[in-house]
């Protein structure tokens, strides 16, 4: 059993907010800490696995909602009943003032961001995000990148260098739970069963498709999987495939909905635009995963491919996104391109706009070139930009300073 890092959190936003919604992929861990943290708060569990329970809450919402009575409750698998979403709010909204954590729901799809939810939890809700298992979960790292990042505090000790295999072997383990501990077959089963459940169960609750969607969902899936810390560009995609540009934009959309993948937003100075005219780049939600779609059963096959530095990027990414759900101050995530195609890999925007430019290199020795896209990201917004990084194979953190542009190498060793 895992320590998850988001309980402490989820315990206090309980004690603050009437609902507290904790979503994210499948088989991330949600119902295993629901469940424990039900237990110590004494909260009734109910899931919508169980069919009987299912079918009275579609029947009946309301009078589901009324005969808990004043129970505080886990709900799991809410993403099954959209039905109940006007139940809950009209429950939250006859609660006592002082009455908070009425409501634990978990669902494996953002159904608050879905079309076909019509209803929202505006002031009663804190929404939380967990993904499968953060290395500082499995190796129990007590600090926190993020913060270490928005701090300028790299002042660790014993920091050594990390391999091209052991980055191989973390990429190629992933973070859900369950696979963890289990043998090259097993774990070959286990991603399979995975991806039929989430390509036909969760997609066609989200999504109304018609006719032989099935063909082109799975060879979407294949497609993104080895597009790892790629930009997306729709048009290329759809005419690989030989599909239509608006299908291959719906489906990717309601992939992240599923948090199959994560699209993250180009870095420009006007916020506003950033959503609407960057081109965004793609992440899988689990490296591990992504290997198994790929066919990438061990390490050698791994870094001998042209998906290797793509993957190691795609690992800190995610966690740096895990990271960010228990950081002291959270930031926004970003990449950045400018139109000489100068790139940086990762941008943190924190809350004060104060931005930090991150690289990834699966390399133990750098040069100033390495640096260059950060110089880039500094002069682009100089008095917004912070400090560049390099995470890098190493073990040594330097200075690669350039007039009053800090820029350091940090070992990728840091995050275990």
């Amino acid at each position: 059993m895992f320590y998850r890092k988001l309980e402490p959190i989820i315990t206090e936003l309980l004690t603050e907010f009437r609902i507290v919604y904790l979503t994210g992929p499948r088989q991330a861990g949600k119902t295993t800490l629901t469940r424990a943290i039900a237990q110590k708060m004494g909260l009734d569990y109910f899931s919508f696995d169980d069919q009987t329970i299912m079918r009275s809450a579609k029947q009946d919402p309301h009078g589901f909602i009324e005969m808990l009575g004043n129970k505080k409750v886990v709900l799991d698998e809410f993403q099954y009943i959209f039905e109940l979403i006007p139940a809950i709010k009209k429950a939250s909204d006859h609660l006592p003032p002082n009455v908070k954590g009425k409501f634990l729901l978990t669902g494996s799809a953002d159904i608050f961001r879905s079309a076909k939810t019509q209803e929202s939890l505006p002031g009663h809700m804190a929404r939380l995000e967990l993904y499968p298992l953060s290395l500082s979960e499995k190796f129990n790292a007590p600090h926190n990148i993020i913060d270490m990042l928005c701090a300028g505090d790299f002042s660790l000790n014993n920091t050594t260098s990390i391999s091209r295999q052991k980055l191989a072997s973390l990429i190629i383990q992933g973070g859900y739970p369950e696979v963890q501990e289990k043998s090259i077959r097993a774990k070959k089963m286990w991603y399979q069963s995975y991806i039929q459940g989430r390509l036909f169960k969760d997609f066609e609750m989200l999504y109304s498709a018609r006719g032989d969607y099935h063909s082109k969902l799975k060879a979407l899936v294949s497609y993104l999987a080895g597009l790892s810390a790629n930009l997306i560009k729709y048009s290329n995609i759809a005419n690989d495939l030989g599909q239509e540009d608006k299908v291959i934009k719906s489906y990717i959309e309601i992939l992240e909905l599923m948090f199959f993948i994560k699209r993250v937003p180009g870095y420009l100075k006007n916020k506003a635009k950033r959503q609407a005219i960057t081109m965004p780049k793609l992440q899988l939600i689990d490296t591990g995963l992504a290997c198994s779609i790929l066919g990438i059963q061990n390490e050698n096959q791994l870094m001998n491919s042209n998906h290797f530095g793509g993957l190691v990027e795609n690992l800190i990414y995610l966690e740096l996104l895990k990271q960010n759900g228990w950081s002291n101050e959270p930031v926004q995530l970003y990449h950045f391109r400018d139109t000489h195609q100068n790139e940086v890999d990762i941008v943190l925007e924190r809350e004060n706009d104060q931005i930090i430019g991150i690289e990834i290199k699966a390399t133990s020795t750098l040069n100033q070139h390495d640096f260059r896209g950060l110089i880039k990201l500094a002069n682009f917004n100089p008095a917004q930009f912070q400090m560049g990084v390099v995470f890098y194979t190493g073990k040594e953190i330097l200075s690669f300073s350039k007039g009053d542009i800090k820029l350091f190498a940090v070992p990728m060793h840091i995050f275990l």
